[in-house]
């Protein structure tokens, strides 16, 4: 059996007297979809954030790749193939489609931001940025500023941006959130693919959508995985029906 792309042990987070995240273990497999789902507050952003470098954990460690890299920066784990969209748009809503799909690629290349301009010039960062716009069937808007693209077409363009950084493994905070019927249909379509370029960690509300995609599925709730399992397990578990599904999802 392969060891995990990305491997989270024993991962605790207190904000004062809440415990965000209390000793939160779960591990991603290459080619596959493991999704995290739980109700509002359950600390499933939070836990993204602690995987991603952008907060630091008061316990536990995270290996990717093989490597514990615990103590990496946002920036480094980005760098070591660490993909991540986010649940509120990171997007520089003044520049064009193109120039944030840029921006992806310039990080991946190490690039320096404040000399951005003269880089946007350079045949290599354009033309990964391009092939990641295609992917998303985002290349007939390139020139179009961000902040005039639909919801579902903002989320598609971070998607993009996460693709030209060509990672290892994938973390998605909410992807279809906002996309409506027909934007999520397009997106699970496109998630199912890209699994199989790297592996997604996928946090989601939308239970067709986790349902659909997942291998694995960990239920969140006040911070403790309650119960991890394939999506079958998930369905008849009697505390995660009590706890977070009810009856949105038939047995």
């Amino acid at each position: 059996m392969s060891d995990p792309v990305l491997d989270i042990r024993g991962v605790s987070k207190s904000f004062g007297a809440l415990k965000a995240t209390d000793d939160v273990t779960l591990s991603l497999k290459n080619g596959a979809i493991h999704a995290l789902i739980g109700p509002n507050g359950a600390g499933k952003s939070t836990l993204i954030k602690q995987i991603a470098g952008g907060l630091a954990s008061d316990a536990g460690e995270v290996f990717f790749d093989g490597q514990n890299i615990t103590d990496w920066t946002t920036v480094a784990r980005s760098r070591a193939g660490l993909g991540r969209t986010f649940q509120v748009s990171a997007l520089a809503m003044e520049m064009t489609v193109l120039q944030n799909a840029m921006l992806g690629a310039l990080g991946a290349q190490g690039g320096v931001w404040q000399f951005i301009r003269p880089v946007l010039g350079n045949r290599a960062v354009r033309t990964r940025a391009e092939a990641a716009l295609h992917r998303v069937g985002l290349q007939d808007v390139a020139a179009k500023r961000a902040s005039d693209l639909s919801h579902g077409a903002r989320r598609l363009l971070e998607v993009a941006v996460a693709l030209t950084l060509q990672p290892r493994a994938f973390l998605m905070d909410e992807p279809m959130a906002g996309l409506g019927a027909e934007g999520s249909k397009r997106m699970t379509g496109f998630l199912d693919e890209l699994r199989h370029e790297a592996p997604i960690l996928l946090v989601e509300h939308d239970m067709d959508a986790v349902f659909a995609l997942a291998d694995r599925i960990s239920v969140l709730v006040y911070g403790r995985i309650i119960a991890t399992g394939t999506p079958d397990d998930i369905r008849a578990h009697p505390e995660v029906r009590s706890a977070y599904l009810g009856d949105e999802v038939s047995a």
